[in-house]
């Protein structure tokens, strides 16, 4: 039977999703990047070496894997060939077995201008974007103005490309006057055309559903998390991609019908990066010890990440969105030497105790519920039988919340430190 099985975040991002993809790829004949761009950071731990990668799918370090990146990613050449380069200098070959979508939509050295001034000209109101242009780039789409990576194949591309870029440029002068494309940067974009003319481009939907009919199971890869989803995240401060598992089927262009499984990835606390609610943030020693021991660092920009405790109201509310089948956990090595867990239950909202999430998230107050810690290390626990009596209360306790199985939990960054229950 041909399937799909989709992997995504089930938070703001910065799960550990790409580590996840890693050690599940071994198992699947091709990974596929359905949404998201180069604003997506997914590190990857193994033989004492990090990888992060922006916009190539996490299955790349296994041979017999295929990689697709889909029509619903957003693809900047100049960070694509840059990737491209770290891989081969590392010792891999990422050409043998990348597919990228003739329909993936091209980011522009203008689109990373018009990002840069719609944030600057939002002050206080800023969403915290990340100024890849990503957003910007989705509007192209939407609106109808984008290129494709098909685009560059034809020879009126560089007509199409100065006249958005000339758009682009009387949408910002008057925001800011002094706007201007460095003509090294947009050299280095025209360089970068030529090595993605060089990789395999072709209808990636055709490559996915040939590869489901000959029984070799894919497995969907998404980027940023649920709440960052442009229906039903945070809205305003969101990404400009569908990051649900319904965001799959538009991103690879495959049915629902080939879904299988949808695998939730979430950490075992909370973290949001940028602007926006966050009802568990924590602002004290204990949000600065979960992000000193969790390295809560963007892999991307490098902010640092906000931290608070685990909020279960929302990790129900993107299971339920979802259709999750198969929960999960990372860094619940990070909750080591904590003597007591909040984990948040209910809302309080309007003076009204509610387990529902709501549309405006900002005016909410958490509701915990206290369970016991424990001070065990798990970085080098290979059994589950090993895991510390409050720890499997803790996964236990989620599972019965969001009646779905917890089926992973990780206790450290490297592809051994992940326990399958």
């Amino acid at each position: 039977m041909p399937h799909t099985d989709i992997l995504l975040g089930l938070q703001w991002g910065d799960e550990g999703k790409g580590k996840i993809v890693d050690v599940l790829s071994q198992s699947y004949g091709v990974v596929a990047r359905f949404q998201g761009g180069p604003n997506a950071g997914h590190t990857i731990h193994f033989d004492g070496k990090k990888f992060v990668l922006h916009t190539i799918p996490s299955g790349i370090f296994r041979e017999e894997c295929q990689n697709v990146v889909g029509n619903g990613v957003v693809i900047d050449p100049v960070r694509f060939e840059q990737e491209i380069k770290n891989l081969r200098a590392a010792g891999y070959q990422p050409e043998k077995n990348l597919h990228i979508s003739l329909r993936a939509h091209l980011i522009l050295p203008s689109h990373r201008l018009l990002d840069a001034a719609s944030e600057k000209a939002k002050g206080i109101e800023k969403i915290g974007s990340t100024l890849r242009g990503i957003g910007p780039t989705y509007m192209d789409k939407t609106g109808r103005n984008g290129l494709r990576v098909g685009d560059v194949f034809q020879a009126d591309f560089e007509q199409k490309y100065h006249r958005l870029k000339r758009k682009h440029l009387d949408i910002v002068r008057p925001l800011d006057a002094d706007a201007h494309i460095d003509p090294n940067e947009e050299d280095a974009f025209f360089a970068a055309l030529d090595n993605l003319r060089s990789l395999n481009c072709l209808n990636t939907e055709y490559f996915l559903n040939q590869k489901m009919t000959e029984g070799i199971p894919i497995l969907a890869e998404g980027a940023q998390g649920t709440l960052l989803d442009i229906e039903f995240g945070t809205y305003p401060f969101v990404t400009s991609s569908n990051t649900t598992a319904a965001g799959a089927c538009a991103g690879l262009g495959i049915s629902p019908r080939c879904i299988r499984k949808v695998m939730g990835v979430f950490k075992a606390y909370t973290t949001r990066v940028g602007s926006g609610p966050f009802p568990t943030e924590l602002l004290d020693e204990t949000g600065q010890k979960i992000r000193d021991q969790g390295a809560e660092y963007g892999s991307t920009t490098g902010r640092p990440r906000r931290c608070g405790w685990l909020d279960l109201v929302a990790l129900n509310y993107a299971v339920m969105i979802n259709g999750v089948t198969d929960l999960m956990m990372m860094k619940s090595d990070v909750l080591s030497g904590f003597d007591s867990l909040n984990l948040c239950t209910n809302y309080l909202n309007n003076n009204t105790l509610s387990s529902q999430m709501p549309m405006e998230l900002d005016q909410v107050v958490p509701h915990y519920t206290t369970l016991n810690g424990w001070n065990q290390d798990l970085t080098q626990t290979t059994q589950t039988e090993h895991l510390p009596s409050p720890l499997l209360k803790y996964i236990d306790f989620i599972q019965q919340f969001t009646q779905t199985p917890i089926s992973l939990v990780s206790v450290g960054p490297g592809r051994e430190q992940t326990l399958f229950l």
